[in-house]
C-alpha cells in the first residue's frame, strides 16, 4: 500500500466530527505558515494534504456540508497549484490566510466538537 492509501485509511479510522477537526487544524495551520512565510513547502504540503481530507470526509458528510467542503477545495486546489507565485504576493498571502482561518472556524463548526 503506498503513503497515501496508508494515510486515507487511518484518516477514516476517525468519526466525520473528528475528521472535521482535522480539517480545521489542517487549515488554521496552512494560515499560520502563510502569514509566518518561513516554510512556504509546508503550505504547499498542507494545502494538498487539505485537498485529499476534504475528498474522504466530504462523500460521509450530509449534502450541504458537503456542497460547503467541495467548494472549499476547488479554492485550495486554485492555491496548491498557483502557490509558487502567490508566496511572493503579500496581498494573496493576506488572502490565502483571511479565508484559511475563516474555512477553519466553519468548519470547527461543523464539526460539532464545540458543543458541549
Amino acid at each position: 500500500m503506498n503513503d497515501l492509501a496508508e494515510r486515507q485509511t487511518r484518516y477514516l479510522r476517525d468519526e466525520l466530527p473528528v475528521r472535521l477537526g482535522n480539517l480545521a487544524s489542517t487549515l488554521a495551520h496552512i494560515g499560520s505558515y502563510a502569514k509566518d512565510g518561513k516554510n512556504p513547502q509546508a503550505v504547499s504540503r498542507l494545502l494538498g494534504e487539505s485537498r485529499f481530507f476534504i475528498e474522504w470526509t466530504a462523500a460521509d458528510a450530509d449534502v450541504e456540508v458537503a456542497a460547503e467542503l467541495v467548494e472549499m477545495q476547488v479554492r485550495l486546489s486554485w492555491w496548491y497549484h498557483h502557490w509558487q507565485e502567490a508566496q511572493t504576493q503579500p496581498t494573496q498571502i493576506t488572502q490565502i490566510t483571511e479565508q484559511v482561518r475563516a474555512w477553519s472556524d466553519r468548519v470547527l463548526d461543523l464539526s460539532g466538537l464545540l458543543d458541549s
